[in-house]
């Protein structure tokens, strides 16, 4: 099944976010080459794709996982985490409908 993680950042959080990067990457990397990753991507603070020193509000994935257990470990494992970029983490059963 299909959960999603949707994680708020803590305020002015960018330069975390920036140095614990190449670690959530290469988590989601990895969900992508065993075919369980959905979506992925971070909620820019500003109505941009690109917002700069606005940084982000926080992040969402979209992912399987055999049970919710399992999509939360996942999720308390982020490296987002240790690096105290988030402030708030749900993780919830999600039905994909379409595309």
């Amino acid at each position: 099944m299909h959960y999603a993680i949707i994680s708020e950042d803590v305020a002015n959080s960018l330069p975390q976010r920036q140095a614990a990067r190449p670690a959530h990457l290469e988590r989601l990397q990895a969900l992508k080459a065993e075919g369980r990753l959905l979506v992925a991507g971070p909620h820019p603070a500003i109505d941009t794709p690109d917002p700069g020193e606005a940084g982000f509000t926080g992040s969402l994935v979209v992912a399987e996982f055999d049970s919710l257990e399992a999509a939360q470990a996942w999720a308390d494992a982020d490296p987002y985490i240790e690096a105290g970029v988030y402030e708030k983490v749900i993780v919830k059963p999600f039905k994909a409908v379409l595309p």
